[in-house]
């Protein structure tokens, strides 16, 4: 399984990501310039990374202009065709300004930025990024925002419900979902989801910031296991 990682003026999670899917995951990756026009060198068994930061300065909305980046019209199309995308913290806005995501990251309810660890609940096993994480854990993942408040309308919620779309929500340390673990007012809890295509993923909080031992943190290499195992499974099974 290879991994793109794409780099936008102002990414500053991208060495981070990259050095986990590489030396932590031993996968191949390359960096992919927000200039590109073509991911031809990936199949749909590999994985485009939208990495956290402040592209473009978060001018206008965050995640609005590196929306039209040039590389992101080839990212909507790989997702179309089944190729696996994932958004972490500015990723995730990218991936909702693009609409391979419902709903819109709004200003955190503080109107502060946020830069924590916090505690996520896991809400289904039924796609790649959560498939080997056991339901009853509480993950510590630390969030670094000021736009992660998720929000969409009633009837997005309830297909998000319907559709078993939710990855994640904020709870606390003994892994309770309250208003009080929510660190940023997000609509349910809500920290992370999926497409219906079960293909895209994103997530507010930053699992790359806890995936090494050195960080006093694994939480979060957990995602990174669950995905790439549940590929190379499907994989070998695809061609057996």
């Amino acid at each position: 399984m290879k991994f793109g990682v794409v780099v936008f003026p102002g990414s500053n999670c991208d060495r981070d990501m990259y050095h986990v899917v590489t030396q932590v995951m031993g996968c191949e990756a390359r960096y992919v310039w927000h200039k590109e026009t073509s991911l031809d060198d990936f199949t749909t068994d590999d994985c485009i990374i939208l990495p956290g930061g402040f592209s473009y300065g978060d001018y206008l909305r965050t995640g609005a202009i590196a929306r039209f980046s040039p590389v992101m019209e080839a990212v909507i199309q790989f997702a179309h065709n089944g190729g696996k995308v994932f958004g972490v913290c500015n990723g995730f806005q990218i991936l909702c300004e693009s609409h391979l995501l419902p709903g819109a990251l709004l200003r955190n309810n503080s109107m502060k930025y946020e830069c924590k660890n916090v505690y996520l609940k896991p809400q289904t096993k039924n796609t790649l990024l959560t498939c080997k994480i056991d339901q009853e854990a509480t993950l510590k993942i630390p969030i670094a925002h000021g736009d992660g408040r998720y929000h969409c309308d009633a009837a997005t919620l309830k297909a998000l419900y319907d559709n078993d779309q939710i990855l994640f929500k904020y709870c606390d340390e003994y892994g309770e979902v309250t208003d009080e673990a929510n660190p940023n007012g997000s609509l349910d809890n809500i920290a992370g989801i999926t497409n219906a295509g079960r293909n895209v993923f994103g997530m507010m909080p930053h699992p790359e910031r806890a995936s090494e031992k050195a960080l006093e943190n694994t939480d979060g290499k957990i995602l990174f296991e669950s995905l790439v195992s549940r590929v190379l499974e499907m994989t070998v099974l695809y061609n057996s």
